[in-house]
């Protein structure tokens, strides 16, 4: 009876928010043999997504899966504003908090690749005013530290003066102030304020800013057209998915307003997109943009550089999962013989999540416009079908469930 009721509520949650079917955007070209493959799969995921979406009483999300360069799957779930009839499409407009992290170190590998710096630059070299308490520490801490979370900072030092709006260079005086964990290298201690002096090195070794380079280097030619690095593009947008907050004391979703945390360091949590937008941005990474970033510069971008905390709070739904570590702005994780790279990220109510495995070229993004518990499931959940697909243990979506639960 229990059961019954909460399918009866999602149910009705789910009609009453107003989203009306739609057709995945894959679905409507032509079949190829790609697709065709993946035909089975694609069905069990979009099964499994559906029943989550509306049994956790999701507002919105968008969801792309890329296997080499063939987008299988592109569709929009939910609307962009609770108990409205507008509808979230392939188009929609999305903040992706942390996952912008990737986005900074792919930057840098292609100012690597130019010659602008390189990725064992001292930090100091660049950016003189940077400074830690241990003067020599100052002197050794480099550029893939900054990227790799191990400049030997407490976990999430400055954060609050981020989220507060300073820029970059009213928060690195504070640097020298707090005492240190460990040597450069050697300790992952997650981070906003650091990683946000890629900023200053990008502004500092080609006069031009970090805003200005990510468009030119990664929006531009990876036809993301929808994406972005400022508060002014996402509001001035007409398609954008508004944010959500839940209210425990009434129970029920209630919509927010766009804030401009982030903004002031968008290498941090500042990048606006679409999901389709997130399906290109998955052929660059996966290495099918040779003409933008280059596979030996990914290869050492997506190398595991530290061990990071394998908190089973954080990683509790990775059924797969071995170990973690961190690469350069991307979490490496082993699953079993198989690896795949990772991202999650949250800012101002909106949740977001990305996954590729390099070797087999296919990877998922999922965008939500409100922190669901099921944002925590839909990549674990998307690995465990998919590996179980190609072993041949799921061919047909009768089979799901198993990987529901």
């Amino acid at each position: 009876m229990i059961l019954f009721l909460a399918a009866f509520l999602g149910l009705y949650f789910f009609l009453d928010s107003g989203f009306p079917d739609q057709e995945p955007l894959a679905a409507m070209a032509p079949e190829d043999p790609i697709r065709a493959k993946y035909k089975d799969l694609i069905k069990t995921y979009d099964s499994f997504f559906t029943e989550e979406f509306q049994r956790t009483g999701t507002p919105g999300a968008a969801v792309v899966i890329v296997k080499d360069t063939t987008v299988l799957f592109a569709k929009g779930f939910g609307v962009k504003k609770l108990y409205t009839m507008d509808s979230i499409d392939v188009n929609t407009v999305f903040r992706t908090g942390s996952l912008s992290k990737g986005f900074a170190s792919v930057l840098a590998g292609t100012l690597v690749e130019a010659g602008d710096f390189s990725w064992e630059d001292k930090v100091v070299d660049h950016l003189p005013f940077f400074a830690l308490k241990s003067r020599q520490q100052s002197r050794n801490v480099k550029i893939n530290h900054l990227l790799s979370h191990t400049t030997g900072l407490p976990y999430h030092a400055y954060t609050n003066l981020v989220e507060s709006g300073k820029g970059i260079r009213s928060i690195a005086p504070y640097f020298r102030e707090v005492d240190l964990i460990g040597k450069p290298g050697e300790i992952y201690a997650y981070q906003n304020a650091a990683f946000g002096l890629i900023e200053e090195i990008v502004l500092k070794t080609t006069a031009r800013t970090f805003q200005r380079q990510m468009a030119e280097r990664i929006f531009t030619p990876a036809d993301m057209v929808q994406a972005s690095t400022s508060y002014e593009e996402i509001v001035s947008n007409s398609n954008i998915a508004l944010p959500h907050f839940y209210s425990r004391r009434k129970k029920k979703w209630r919509v927010g307003s766009i804030s401009k945390k982030y903004y002031n360091l968008p290498s941090t949590g500042g990048i606006n997109a679409s999901i389709l937008d997130m399906g290109n941005w998955l052929k660059v990474v996966m290495g099918h943009r040779p003409d933008i970033i280059s596979e030996q510069t990914l290869d050492y971008i997506f190398q595991p550089f530290v061990r990071s905390n394998n908190r089973r709070r954080y990683f509790r739904k990775w059924n797969l999962l071995d170990e973690a570590h961190y690469g350069m702005g991307w979490r490496v994780l082993a699953l079993g013989s198989d690896t795949v790279l990772y991202h999650g990220g949250y800012v101002n109510g909106y949740r977001s999540e990305i996954s590729f495995d390099r070797e087999e070229k296919i990877g998922i993004c999922v965008l939500f416009n409100a922190p669901s518990e099921m944002a925590s499931q839909c990549i674990p959940s998307f690995w465990d079908i998919y590996y179980a697909f190609e072993s041949s243990a799921l061919k047909t979506e009768e089979h799901f469930t198993e990987y529901r639960n």
